[in-house]
């Protein structure tokens, strides 16, 4: 609930995205640091630029391998829900856990390591694409592509990236 004067959330309200997570039952990973010379995200004028997540679970390496050939469709789908969870917990940080400033996805780009003949990238990346509109309703609603990669960083099956629209503190 917003205090009438300040406008401000009281410290015992969930926020709405907080309460959705609630709902989902999902909680958002803890991170590591980049593995490499880049910034996880970067920020200008009310937009977020998130680097490419990758379906890490629990700080473990998960969802290795090629679509396609040990992975099955669905198994991909799992891995690009996995790898859009590590994305949000990414905003999250961006946002110093204020989700409620989202205004809107922009863009979604997934890459799925996949065998030259999978033709399918479009419902693999969908686990991606579902779970944030499942978080943020209409919120979530994106422009996307779908790619298909030879390969990926360490084996991993999926690898998503995005662009978030935010407002400001004080609104």
């Amino acid at each position: 609930m917003r205090d009438a004067i300040s406008g401000q959330q009281s410290g015992n309200d969930m926020s709405r995205i907080a309460h959705r997570l609630s709902e989902l039952g999902i909680t958002l990973p803890v991170l590591r640091g980049p593995s490499g010379t880049y910034l996880p995200f970067r920020q200008a004028d009310g937009l977020i630029i998130l680097s490419g997540q990758v379906p890490r679970i629990d700080g473990r390496d998960a969802h290795q391998g090629v679509v396609g050939l040990d992975l099955t469709v669905e198994q991909g789908k799992e891995a690009a829900r996995a790898a859009a969870l590590n994305l949000v917990s990414q905003l999250a940080n961006a946002l110093d856990g204020d989700l409620d400033r989202v205004v809107c996805c922009l863009q979604l780009r997934g890459f799925v390591r996949a065998t030259p003949d999978f033709a399918d990238h479009p419902a693999v990346i969908d686990g991606a694409s579902e779970l944030l509109l499942e978080i943020f309703g209409e919120r979530g609603r994106h422009a996307r592509t779908a790619l298909g990669a030879g390969s990926l960083p360490r084996g991993f099956s999926v690898e998503i990236d995005a662009i978030f629209q935010v407002s400001n503190r004080e609104t």
